[in-house]
C-alpha cells in the first residue's frame, strides 16, 4: 500500500501483503479484528487480494493476553517487504524488550514508503523506536495518560484509530475492525466495506475520530451537569490539583453546594473524590512506567513522597514501591503459567 492510498485519493488494484508482528500478551480480539475483515474481503472479491503472514521476534509461538498461544509463519528476521506491517500488542507492553532487528526492519519499511502501524498498545513500541515523530497516533485509553507522560512530544489522541500518511494506529478491541474497514474502503470503496460489516453483523462502522470511551454521564450514571463539569476539571488538573473553593468557583457553585452534590451522589466530599482520582492515576503510572516514585508523586499533585506514600497506603494497603513490586511479581507469574489452548495463525 502506498502513502497516497491512505490519504484516500487513489484506489489500488495491486494485491496487498500484510505482515502482523505478534508481541507477548497481544490482544486476541484486536488481532482477530485485523484478520477477519480482510478474509471476508477476499471472499466477497472472489480472489485472494489480501495475503497475510504472522511473525514473532524469534519465530516461536506467542501467548495472547487471554492465554491462547498462536503459531506464526516466521521470525522478524524473515519479515518481508509487506505493503502493511502492523505490530500487535496488549497488556504490559511497557515491559517488552526492544528488538534491534525489528527496529531496523520497521525503519527500512518506512524509508520505502510502506505502511506501518500499531494495534492496541503497540504504539508504545513504535514510540520507543522513534517511529511516531511527526505522526498523529492513538493508543488504548488505559495507556493514554502514561503514554503522554512517557512521550510528551508525540501527538497522541483518544480517537479509536488514526491514519497519518503511511502510519496507521488503532486503540485495540473492535477499533481494529473499524480501522481495517476504513483501509478496505480506501482501496475498494465504501460499498465493499459495508458488505463486510454486514457479513460480520457489525452495523455501525465508526470513523477514526469516534471516542474510545462512553461519555462521563453514561459511565457515572449521573446527569447533573455541575458535578460532571467538576469531575472533568479534576481530571484535567491531576498534577496541579485545585482547592475545593477553586473547583466550586469554576462550576459556579459555593463550596457547600458542591459538597452536598458529591455527598448525595458519591457519599464523599469533593476532596475525597479528587484524591481517589489522583491515586488511581498514580497506580496506573506505577504499573505502566519506570518513573521514580517521587516523579509519580509530583505528576499526581503530591508535594512529597512521604505524603504520597501515606495516602497511597491508606487507600490500597501498601506503599507505592510495594505496589510496583507486587504487580511485576503477579505479571511474571501469569506469564510463566502454561495454557493448553493452541490457535493456528492462518
Amino acid at each position: 500500500m502506498r502513502v497516497r492510498n491512505m490519504a484516500g485519493s487513489v484506489r489500488t488494484t495491486e494485491r496487498q501483503r500484510i505482515a502482523l508482528v505478534l508481541l507477548d500478551n497481544f490482544s486476541m480480539i484486536a488481532f482477530s479484528s485485523i484478520i477477519e475483515p480482510i478474509r471476508l474481503a477476499n471472499r466477497l472479491i472472489g480472489e485472494d487480494f489480501y495475503e497475510w503472514k504472522t511473525y514473532s521476534i524469534e519465530g516461536s509461538e506467542v501467548a495472547a493476553s487471554n492465554g491462547c498461544r498462536v503459531s506464526v509463519d516466521g521470525s522478524i528476521a524473515e519479515l518481508e517487504d509487506a505493503d502493511i506491517t502492523l505490530l500487535c500488542a496488549g497488556v504490559d507492553v511497557e515491559r517488552i524488550p526492544l528488538s534491534r532487528e525489528l527496529g531496523i526492519r520497521l525503519r527500512r519499511l518506512n524509508a520505502r514508503g510502506r505502511t506501518y502501524g500499531a494495534v492496541c498498545t503497540a504504539s508504545y513500541v513504535l514510540a520507543r523506536y522513534n517511529l511516531l515523530e511527526g505522526r498523529r497516533c492513538t493508543i488504548h485509553w488505559e495507556n493514554l495518560r502514561s503514554f503522554r507522560e512517557e512521550f510528551p512530544d508525540v501527538e497522541v489522541s483518544a480517537d479509536i484509530f488514526a491514519i497519518d500518511r503511511n502510519c496507521i494506529t488503532c486503540a485495540g478491541g473492535m477499533a481494529a475492525l473499524d480501522m481495517m474497514l476504513r483501509v478496505i474502503a480506501i482501496q475498494h470503496g465504501a460499498y465493499l466495506a459495508h458488505e463486510i460489516a454486514e457479513m460480520a453483523l457489525y452495523h455501525n462502522i465508526r470513523s477514526g475520530e469516534s471516542a474510545q470511551r462512553h461519555d462521563l454521564e453514561t459511565r457515572t450514571g449521573i446527569s447533573n451537569t455541575k458535578i460532571l463539569d467538576a469531575i472533568r476539571i479534576m481530571d484535567l488538573h491531576i498534577e496541579d490539583p485545585l482547592s475545593c473553593q477553586q473547583l466550586a468557583m469554576t462550576v459556579n457553585l459555593s463550596p457547600r453546594q458542591l459538597e452536598r452534590l458529591f455527598r448525595r451522589h458519591f457519599d464523599c466530599t469533593p476532596g475525597q473524590y479528587y484524591l481517589k482520582l489522583r491515586l488511581e492515576t498514580a497506580r496506573d503510572l506505577l504499573r505502566r512506567t519506570n518513573r521514580a516514585v517521587l516523579d509519580v508523586a509530583i505528576a499526581c499533585g503530591f508535594a512529597s513522597t512521604s505524603h504520597f506514600t501515606k495516602c497511597y497506603r491508606e487507600r490500597y494497603g501498601c506503599t507505592p514501591t510495594e505496589e510496583r513490586q507486587n504487580y511485576f511479581w503477579a505479571q511474571g507469574s501469569r506469564r510463566t503459567s502454561n495454557s493448553t489452548v493452541r490457535v493456528a495463525s492462518r
